[in-house]
């Protein structure tokens, strides 16, 4: 693969542990003792350090003995703020993020959807530090799912990643809650899936349809409550639609998901969602591995059953 490396340069960052407590501002003073104290405080009005993830300006902030504090010499921390946007990771070469549910990963041919999708909204985020860098799809969630995303910086990366899926990959993890409790605790679902004209997935029985594609995928039932079941699903393949697909036609409809069957609406949304995602770093090959917490809206729905 050849890779375009212009972003493999990182910025010069450089993190310091706190010896013992004190505030942010005597803490810089005496561990840059080379710089002036008036570059100093420059570094801290123009969002240069971050404490515990995040953006710091305030001189006096309160340092407690162990905490890292985080200098970026190069360029400002922006502070991204978005109601259905949470950055999860980001370093040169790739960005993680969890998506909301009912924002579109990429936009689509309406109008409407050209702003507001978490594409762009990564993109415009990116492009505001480094005006030069792209930002390109890995991957998808479908609107209504929530949960981890992937984008790369280089479209190289991105297409290497698309087309050896499952060489990267090792593990994407979901909740859902069906309307109905499956009959099995746990059970292994495969079929051969494949798009009808109105863009609906289905399985069929024929093998030698080279429009189908193995769809594998596993769950355990986790907790009931009434008609409900809150599953945990484990995607063997990263086929369109698949878990949404898979439990409906074996009579296990996803709660929330109208276009495949459901009946019940509970938490007006689809109540699917990718809380893991394991994948090995395209760079580095270093293992990466999210998790993000289940919606209150799933566990709420057995709270009010219990």
């Amino acid at each position: 693969m050849k890779t375009d490396h212009r972003h493999s340069t990182a910025d010069k960052i450089r993190q310091y542990r706190v010896e013992e407590n004190t505030e942010l501002l005597a803490f810089l003073f005496e561990t840059l003792k080379d710089h002036s104290r008036s570059d100093v405080k420059k570094l801290l009005t123009h969002r240069h350090i971050s404490l515990r993830g995040k953006a710091e300006t305030r001189y006096n902030t309160p340092l407690l003995k162990g905490d890292i504090v985080e200098i970026n010499f190069t360029r400002s921390y922006f502070q991204f703020k978005n109601p259905d946007l949470k950055i999860l990771y980001e370093d040169g070469w790739i960005i993680v993020v969890e998506k909301a549910s009912g924002l579109l990963s990429v936009p689509n041919p309406s109008a409407a959807s050209q702003k507001r999708n978490a594409w762009k909204f990564v993109k415009d985020y990116v492009q505001r530090k480094e005006p030069d860098t792209g930002v390109f799809v890995c991957h998808r969630l479908d609107q209504y799912t929530s949960g981890i995303l992937l984008f790369a910086k280089v479209e190289g990366i991105a297409r290497q990643m698309r087309e050896h899926w499952n060489e990267y990959v090792k593990e994407r993890k979901y909740y859902c809650v069906t309307e109905v409790i499956p009959e099995k605790p746990k059970d292994e679902l495969r079929s051969m899936l494949k798009e009808d004209n109105r863009f609906h997935m289905y399985s069929t029985d024929d093998e030698n349809d080279d429009s189908a594609h193995l769809a594998v995928t596993r769950y355990r039932t986790v907790k009931t409550a009434g008609r409900f079941a809150l599953l945990d699903v484990d995607i063997l393949t990263g086929k369109k639609n698949q878990i949404r697909v898979q439990l409906a036609e074996n009579g296990y409809p996803i709660a929330g998901d109208k276009k495949y069957g459901a009946e019940t609406d509970p938490a007006g949304r689809l109540m699917l969602h990718n809380y893991k995602f394991s994948f090995s770093h395209p760079i580095t090959g270093k293992a990466m591995s999210f998790t993000v917490p289940v919606p209150s809206c799933f566990n709420n729905l057995f709270k009010e059953r219990e």
